[in-house]
């Protein structure tokens, strides 16, 4: 049997466009691999840091359900394998983007990325974050105390980001992971250059959440989009509890029962804040409106966007 192609050049351009493909998905941080697309009518979901822990499981979750996942994190391999058991599996469908919450360019370049590839985001689980250990002063390439970006500028950035697919799919969710570990935000000393301890760092992380999810319900309502926050479980055994050298006391499937709670229930006011199934009240700082106000304008300075109602502009750049 001949297999010769009669025509050399269609089969030279089909090498050279996956070439240029799998190019492509390297240069924007996507692995070259298969992309399911959502079918009609099927919910989208995102969970950031979803390649391990609690994330993971509720990506499973939530593919098993027939959602299809945008799985995030850092490491494409173990991205792949959470997107290929939700593939493999069904009825869900799955697909892996790179990025680092350390880089804010990163984050809005994720965003970019999903806004061109999808029409619609049903569910936002702000769940990526980083631990109080080692118990030492990190910085992000931004130049921002690590914890504090990584679990709340990024999410801030990527929320407004979003916001307008968020809208347009409305009825919506938007679910931030926090902690019961919470400590007030000195705002004379945001980024902890006097006094650290990864504790309070982590601490002050997990209040912004909090706070930022207050500000949030206040400014969605009658929009469709409910917004909840929630300390999932106590010690759940992560990479995060293990790094810190705690012992677990929760199993992650009690944190992801939690965490669906906020995702799929409607018996709650939105701004709502949850320790593990129960609602319950943040620290005092979380009700502050003026501690709130200053939180925002900061949040706003440090990532550069301004948005309303979906519409966003970045300082100096252009309306998105």
């Amino acid at each position: 049997m001949n297999t010769t192609p009669r025509n050399p050049v269609p089969a030279v351009a089909m090498a050279l466009a996956a070439f240029a493909a799998a190019w492509a998905a390297s240069a924007t941080g996507l692995p070259a691999q298969a992309t399911p697309v959502p079918e009609p009518g099927q919910q989208v979901a995102l969970v950031t840091g979803s390649t391990s822990g609690l994330g993971r499981e509720l990506a499973l979750r939530l593919g098993a359900r027939g959602d299809h996942v945008i799985v995030h994190g850092r490491n494409e391999e173990r991205g792949a394998e959470v997107v290929d058991a939700i593939n493999a599996e069904g009825p869900g469908s799955a697909r892996f983007y790179r990025a680092d919450f350390a880089s804010l360019s990163e984050v809005r370049q994720f965003a970019e990325l999903l806004l061109a590839d999808y029409d619609r985001l049903d569910i936002l689980i702000n769940n990526a974050g980083f631990g109080s250990a080692p118990d030492e002063r990190l910085l992000t390439e931004d130049g921002h105390e690590y914890r504090f970006q990584v679990n709340y500028l990024s999410t801030f950035l990527l929320t407004h980001m979003l916001m307008r697919r968020l809208l347009a799919s409305a009825p919506s969710r938007i679910v931030n992971v926090s902690s019961g570990a919470q400590t007030p935000i000195d705002f004379d000393d945001v980024m902890i250059e006097k006094n650290f301890s990864g504790r309070r760092a982590y601490a002050q992380s997990k209040l912004a959440q909090v706070m930022f999810t207050h500000d949030l319900a206040e400014e969605l309502a009658g929009t469709g989009i409910v917004v909840g926050s929630l300390h999932p479980a106590t010690y759940m055994p992560t990479e995060m509890v293990r790094r810190a050298g705690a012992t677990p006391r929760a199993t992650i499937a009690e944190g992801a029962d939690a965490t669906m709670r906020v995702v799929d229930s409607d018996d709650f006011e939105s701004g709502q804040y949850f320790s593990g199934l129960r609602p319950t009240r943040a620290n005092d700082q979380a009700y502050d409106p003026e501690a709130r106000a200053e939180l925002k304008r900061l949040s706003q300075e440090l990532t550069g966007i301004r948005c309303r109602m979906g519409r966003c502009r970045f300082v100096g750049g252009s309306s998105e």
